[in-house]
């Protein structure tokens, strides 16, 4: 995809005085929005925590899958970002509903179905693995007397939290009312980075307040600092 699209030589919106050119004045909570749209994308890294039981060797295993995941993924969507943005002008990005589609119409021709395809399996494939996880959050959140009892049940012989997963359903359907997918988003996103920053502030006053806690995986505690600065503008500005 990226190789259709640079290789004719179209890198016009790649040259810095082209894109660094703002098309609106910059604004602090324009930026944070544009963070929390663009880090919706990559909420799958916390998926592979909620299963950690079913995993052989966690310990191993667990962060080795993480760090392999996230670069390759991040390197996909940036190629696939660079490809859009050499074939599509920030106008046309921004009108469009769907830019993969958009880009295949303009550089695939005949083969353009190729994109809606290709999204509806990422889509398909990003809804199975968002269902299994939480599943197994609600699982484990029954197990440990964080649920409503009526919440807490499970299927006598699949073991699956029905009652949970229903009233998931119902309140996702009951979000789907609005039409704008980005106000969506930015709703959704909101409520993530919320819960992120206090599960790991959580772990900070942890590290602090019991430190001889047996901790088969452990880091740093650099990163969750960083990760909160961040936390703290993003939330900051959102609100």
């Amino acid at each position: 995809m990226l190789l259709c699209s640079v290789s004719p030589g179209h890198f016009y919106w790649l040259e810095p005085e082209h894109a660094f050119h703002p098309l609106q004045p910059y604004d602090m909570s324009r930026i944070a929005l544009a963070f929390l749209q663009g880090s919706f994308a990559y909420a799958g890294w916390n998926f592979l925590n909620y299963v950690t039981e079913e995993l052989i060797d966690p310990y191993r295993n667990l962060p080795r899958a993480i760090f392999i995941s996230i670069p390759l993924v991040t390197f996909v969507y940036v190629c696939a970002n660079i490809a859009y943005v050499t074939a599509i002008s920030p106008q046309e990005l921004m009108a469009s509903n769907a830019v993969a589609v958009t880009f295949g119409e303009k550089l695939l021709g005949v083969m353009s179905l190729i994109m809606p395809i290709s999204v509806a399996l990422s889509t398909f494939g990003g809804l199975n693995g968002s269902l299994f996880t939480s599943s197994r959050l609600f699982f484990a959140g029954a197990r440990e007397g964080h649920l409503p009892r009526l919440l807490a049940m499970i299927h006598v012989n699949r073991c699956t939290p029905i009652p949970a997963l229903l009233f998931t359903c119902i309140s996702t359907l009951l979000m789907l009312c609005t039409s704008d997918i980005y106000t969506l988003i930015n709703y959704v996103g909101f409520i993530n980075y919320l819960f992120y920053g206090v599960s790991v502030a959580g772990q900070i006053v942890l590290r602090i307040k019991e430190p001889d806690i047996h901790r088969p995986i452990k880091v740093s505690l650099a990163w969750p600092v960083i990760f909160l600065i961040f936390w703290t503008f993003l939330v900051y500005q959102l609100c």
